[in-house]
């Protein structure tokens, strides 16, 4: 069977405080997780016997974790606890993602020219539960990573690109945020060569927060599949609120497919549905046994 890597997402610095503080210990407890979610994908919910598909997630949550300086905003409804304590430049990446969901721009009218606090007062009362939970997770990680502290982007960077080499992947499966350490990573060590490359919820498009700030710099408003990565095949829920948007083609070459899947409303986001999904049972096959 040939090597398989994942590359975690957003709101997983918890595994790192449960393994006591220990990296390697957060991505193999996460590894096992994993091989739990892709075995009901590829088996169509088959009881899980210990198999083992997924050789090692790369870790890096405990590299974005840092004490922020932070805003209040005032009388904010109860709802909003999450975004409500973000530092200033956490609340810029919280309205420039939220001007793009379809329940802000069917309502906006004037209200996204507003003054920062009133339009961030009017973003809590027009956006519902699921998004303000994720929104509190999200735009912390993000500006972590883009804004964080010295050395915290490439330190991420860093640690995607040697799990990947250390392991020889053939195949690598980043999820969310991870999908943007996984391309910027994969395009600052071009000696590194992956057969398939998965992104599932990715925001490397997401316009105004990240697509712009990606390193290497989209050319021509266009960015490009990393030159060692054989193939690219893209997968996100049709709610999925991190990825806007859901196809990455019209943004980058060397996409080679677009998938759209239907997970579930509510658990939109999290790498145990897609896993779980078997939308990328076909994709794999080559590289299982």
């Amino acid at each position: 069977m040939a090597a398989i890597v994942g590359v975690h997402g957003i709101g997983k610095h918890n595994y790192y405080e449960d393994a006591g503080h220990c990296s390697s210990g957060a991505a193999e407890a996460m590894r096992r997780k994993w091989d739990r979610y892709l075995h009901t994908g590829l088996t169509g919910g088959r009881a899980y016997s210990g198999e083992s598909y997924i050789k090692s997630v790369a870790y890096y949550a405990h590299l974005l974790k840092e004490n922020r300086v932070v805003q209040k905003l005032g009388n904010a409804p109860k709802k909003a606890a999450a975004v409500r304590a973000m530092a200033v430049e956490e609340q810029r990446v919280f309205i420039e993602w939220a001007r793009q969901l379809d329940a802000v721009k069917s309502k906006a009218g004037e209200a996204l020219t507003q003054a920062l606090r009133r339009l961030m007062e009017w973003l809590l009362d027009t956006l519902d539960e699921r998004a303000i939970s994720f929104a509190g997770l999200f735009c912390p990680e993000v500006t972590a990573y883009l804004d964080g502290r010295p050395g915290a982007r490439a330190a991420c960077v860093q640690e995607v690109a040697e799990t990947i080499r250390r392991e020889e992947a053939r195949v690598v499966i980043a999820h969310s945020l991870g999908s943007v350490v996984t391309y910027e990573a994969l395009w600052a060590n071009p000696d590194i060569e992956v057969d398939l490359l998965i992104t599932l919820g990715s925001p490397l498009g997401l316009r105004d927060v990240i697509f712009e700030r990606l390193v290497p710099s989209p050319i021509k408003d266009r960015g490009e599949r990393p030159k060692g990565v054989g193939r690219w095949i893209n997968i996100a829920d049709k709610d999925d609120i991190a990825a806007i948007p859901p196809g990455l083609a019209g943004q980058f070459g060397g996409v080679d497919l677009d998938v759209v899947v239907n997970l579930d409303w509510i658990d939109f986001h999290t790498v145990g549905k897609y896993l779980g999904s078997g939308a990328l049972n076909r994709h794999l096959a080559p590289y299982l046994n």
